[in-house]
């Protein structure tokens, strides 16, 4: 039996500076992985997905391009296959870089295989080549995220489906992609697959998409991705899935208690992920999860049992990248630097990949409402604001949510080009404690996307 200081399962985001940062301090460290390093994010996720939103860009770039007089673009060719092939660089890239990192840190050794819970501080590994072994440590963290979940609709599991990590492999263009569910995954891949060439239509089963967003981004997404050609169906209810004569994917719905059939060349399910902590038996450790799966945490990402923490999608909460990188700074810093910092209080930022993308930082309209707050909602209309009528990037629109007695930013929905770094002047502002007057007053530089937070905020005097 082995035995390290420190036990890392999963290299995602957060697992993998960890063991890095573990073994550097002087720790003696594991770091096992059971497929690829890098986790989601580097493999199934941010890395390869905006790989290809950024090759439709470029196709909806030369589609459009007359609008600011270049001709003769037509007809553009999209070669779906060089597409992906520049995507399995990309990731290659990034996925090398980051195992070499490892390979190359003294006092780290990085295990490729499964590990299961065996007893409270020890787990059993199965080996990739099928050996197996068991290990100790004194410190253990899960970092093994979270994989796409698979609703329990007759037909489905037979039905030769893709999801979110599969669609990114294709080898050619659907004909007709349908996509159930409408969150950020399906409404970038939807987009992104609408600017190649494919049919799109996105099954949802609320009244709307983009249920944690305001009605008014719910409504200009909406509008933009119709005017695309994406097909949207909410209030959809999928009763039954199954394949035709000609291998056609063939989805028997209920639209608002209206029955209807929807056909398509490809189905891509894109309705949730669920945590892989069930994959590692965790009970056998004495470790609580939650009704979901997820494992309980508190705010200094300790799990129940004494030495063992939880970061990344593993715990539940926001699932994104930089949610687990901060974790791991988080759990790093108290357990080596002697600090006291936690989850509470973190302002999480997060993008939505579409065009015009979403940035959004703190709390909607809606969300400030139900806590009782007294605001101003600042908005600007993208076609009113400079870079956005220079760049031929109309779509969209800035929101703000103010504080009135404080004057304080309590959040911001940002749905235009480049909209996430536009988010992020906002949340330095929001962390630095900025009032709104202060940025409606601050000199930015003519004509970038940030000067427009001076009309955004000038709304609210109006």
């Amino acid at each position: 039996m082995k035995h390290f200081n420190a036990l890392i399962i999963g290299s995602g985001q957060a697992g993998t500076p960890l063991a890095i940062r573990m073994a550097k301090a002087g720790y003696s460290t594991a770091l096992i992985e059971k497929r690829a390093v890098g986790g989601t994010c580097i493999n199934d996720g941010c890395i390869p997905s905006k790989s290809i939103i950024a090759s439709a860009r470029a196709a909806y770039d030369a589609a459009h391009a007359d609008a600011l007089g270049i001709h003769n673009t037509q007809p553009y060719e999209v070669r779906f296959k060089e597409i992906i092939d520049r995507k399995r660089q990309i990731v290659d890239r990034f996925r090398g870089g980051s195992e070499r990192s490892l390979r190359e840190t003294e006092n780290l050794e990085l295990i490729y295989g499964t590990a299961v819970f065996s007893g409270e501080k020890e787990v059993t590994v199965t080996r990739n080549d099928g050996s197996r072994e068991q290990i100790k440590a004194d410190y253990i963290f899960i970092n093994t995220g979270a994989r796409p979940a698979i609703p329990d609709i007759p037909g489905l599991k037979d039905s030769d489906f893709l999801t979110s990590t599969s669609v990114m492999e294709l080898e050619a263009l659907p004909q007709h992609l349908v996509i159930l569910g409408a969150g950020y995954i399906s409404l970038e891949m939807g987009q992104a697959f609408r600017r190649f060439g494919s049919k799109v239509t996105l099954i949802e089963s609320k009244s709307h998409i983009l249920d944690k967003e305001d009605e008014d981004i719910r409504q200009t997404v909406t509008r933009f991705l119709e005017e695309e050609g994406i097909t949207i169906l909410t209030g959809a209810r999928v009763a039954e899935v199954s394949r035709n004569s000609k291998q056609d994917v063939v989805l028997h719905i209920e639209k608002n208690g209206v029955p209807a059939i929807v056909t398509g060349s490809h189905l891509l399910v894109a309705a949730g992920r669920q945590p892989n902590s069930d994959i590692l038996q965790p009970g056998n450790a004495g470790i609580i999860l939650d009704d979901h799966g997820y494992i309980k945490v508190n705010d200094r990402l300790e799990t129940n049992v004494d030495r063992i923490f939880a970061l990344g999608d593993a715990k539940g909460g926001p699932a994104f990248t930089h949610i687990s990188y901060n974790d791991y700074r988080i759990v790093y810093r108290n357990l080596v630097e002697g600090a006291s910092v936690s989850t509470n209080d973190r302002i999480v930022p997060y993008c939505m990949f579409t065009e015009p993308e979403l940035g959004r930082v703190g709390l909607t309209e809606k969300e400030a409402r139900e806590k009782g707050f007294d605001i101003d909602v600042a908005r600007l209309e993208m076609d009113k604001a400079s870079r956005g009528i220079i760049d031929h990037r109309p779509q969209g629109l800035l929101k703000a949510i103010v504080d009135k007695s404080t004057g304080k930013i309590l959040g911001a929905s940002l749905l235009c080009h480049n909209g996430g770094e536009i988010m992020s002047v906002l949340q330095m502002a929001m962390v630095a404690g900025f009032s709104y007057e202060q940025v409606k007053e601050h000199m930015f530089a003519h004509p970038t996307l940030s000067e427009s937070l001076n009309n955004l905020f000038f709304s609210l005097e109006r």
